[in-house]
């Protein structure tokens, strides 16, 4: 008799829980996940796709004003709040059906309620009609993480990113502190939805980690949207003052909001999972450590996405748990690259980048070519909008490798997903410039920069080519 429960037992319904359930049950493995709250995870319901739905809706506020450059009349516009939160609560509803089905259709059991090990190969799962625990060949953890506020005088005061999607009433004034992608993420959202933005940051750019000119170029067009950015400043307490919230900085100057958002970094979700139990530990990040093959330092306990901390992108946690799925069950080739993981942050405008910054080529190739060209897109020449577009290669002068591809500018994720392509089967510069491209469009620039405008180890920089020519 089979001393095993199931084959195959994942902690948590995100992403790349749902991924590896339903790809292990396909493959014949007896499945059991266990979720708490909504299937779907960070992503379907606080993260990516309810933020994305309310970026385009943010981004109606340019195309009304665009519109009468092109001859429409536009009356006034104005913001259903509760519509826009009812309708894309509905969505997400959709979703975490969706992914119910998928996964009772794959013959996965759906545990409802709290996981946590009882040793190194079972798992306790606590809900309203009780506990069960089940004993599991393999495990896999993969509870993401949750957004961390810092401690200071008003901390119970201030919001995360899970609490901005039905804010009620509709904030008009809003404080974003933070500087890393769901912070900027944020403040052009609720800008663009009417709210007066300010956001702080202590560093001397937002976006750290990203390529220097995206940087730059991206503050400049949010401040030109409207943020009231602010670098090198710093919260120093939150409170009350009547009905709106005063936000102290540490130069001693006062912002007065109607809600404070604090976007200032992820911890992993290892809370209440009772790791002891199993003999795991986690680093100094939080994060519960693993090797190569996402093995943890128990034979049997994997961990996949955010709980890692390696690499914090939904997709990322997608292809991890493929990889973990097919070592266990299936060929054990599949592998995950990290050096060409495509990204975008969804700012008004949008980013997109995949590949090296400047600086990481640099350092890591030495001479490198740079190609860039920042030109207002066609749509604005009509529209009479300031918004320029950012395009920016990084080429590896030894081998004409291109290295990095990063764009600033309207629809960049979509653009720069069809490059990482050719970028991971290793396009040269070369190739890019024998590409003949659609015209008129933004992304054809990417294949006609011809001309670098810095070459060499240094630190690069030069002049940006200008390119408002059709």
């Amino acid at each position: 008799m089979d001393a095993f429960d199931c084959d195959f037992f994942v902690i948590g319904g995100g992403s790349g829980g749902v991924r590896a359930a339903r790809t292990a049950a396909q493959l014949g493995a007896r499945v059991v996940l266990a979720e708490a709250a909504a299937l779907g995870g960070t992503c379907v319901n606080v993260g990516c796709i309810p933020k994305k739905l309310y970026s385009y809706a943010a981004e109606f506020a340019d195309d009304f004003a665009d519109a009468a450059g092109f001859g429409w009349e536009v009356g006034t516009p104005r913001l259903d709040w509760d519509r826009l939160k009812t309708r894309r609560a509905g969505e997400i509803t959709r979703l975490n059906s969706v992914y119910e089905h998928l996964l009772r259709t794959a013959g996965v059991r759906i545990e409802r309620g709290w996981a946590q090990f009882t040793g190194p190969q079972s798992v306790q799962v606590q809900s309203a009609e009780g506990s069960r625990t089940f004993r599991a060949r393999h495990i896999l953890i993969a509870t993401g993480g949750t957004p961390s506020v810092p401690d200071f005088p008003g901390r119970e005061l201030v919001l995360t990113s899970d609490h901005m999607f039905d804010l009620d009433p509709f904030p008009r004034r809003l404080v974003v502190v933070g500087g890393g992608y769901i912070a900027c993420e944020f403040a052009s959202i609720f800008q663009g939805l009417g709210a007066q933005v300010t956001q702080l940051y202590r560093g001397e750019q937002v976006l750290r980690g990203f390529d220097h000119e995206v940087r730059d170029f991206v503050a400049h067009e949010m401040r030109k949207h409207g943020v009231d950015l602010r670098v090198h400043a710093q919260p120093r307490e939150v409170r009350r003052e009547g009905g709106a919230l005063a936000v102290v900085l540490e130069d001693g100057g006062v912002l007065h909001a109607d809600a404070v958002l604090y976007a200032t970094g992820r911890t992993p979700n290892t809370e209440g999972l009772g790791l002891e139990a199993a003999g795991l530990a986690v680093d100094e990040r939080g994060a519960i450590a693993i090797d190569g093959h996402y093995a943890t330092a128990v034979p049997g306990v994997y961990a996949v996405g955010d709980v890692t901390a390696r690499l914090q992108l939904t997709p990322v946690a997608l292809a991890e748990a493929m990889a973990v799925v097919d070592r266990l069950f299936g060929s054990g080739r599949r592998s995950v690259g990290y050096e060409l993981v495509p990204t975008a942050v969804f700012t008004h405008p949008n980013i997109g980048t995949v590949g090296l910054t400047e600086a990481q080529a640099r350092e890591r190739h030495g001479e490198v070519a740079v190609f860039r060209s920042e030109f207002r897109a066609l749509k604005h020449t009509l529209s009479g909008s300031s918004e320029r577009t950012l395009m920016k290669l990084v080429v590896d002068c030894a081998t004409d490798r291109v290295l990095g591809l990063h764009m600033v500018g309207a629809e960049a994720g979509e653009i720069v997903q069809g490059f990482a392509v050719a970028m991971v089967a290793g396009a040269t510069k070369a190739q890019f410039d024998a590409t003949i491209g659609i015209h008129p469009t933004a992304a054809e620039e990417f294949v006609t920069l011809r001309e670098p405008v810095a070459r060499g180890a240094g630190s690069g920089g030069g002049p940006v080519v200008a390119s408002d020519a059709g």
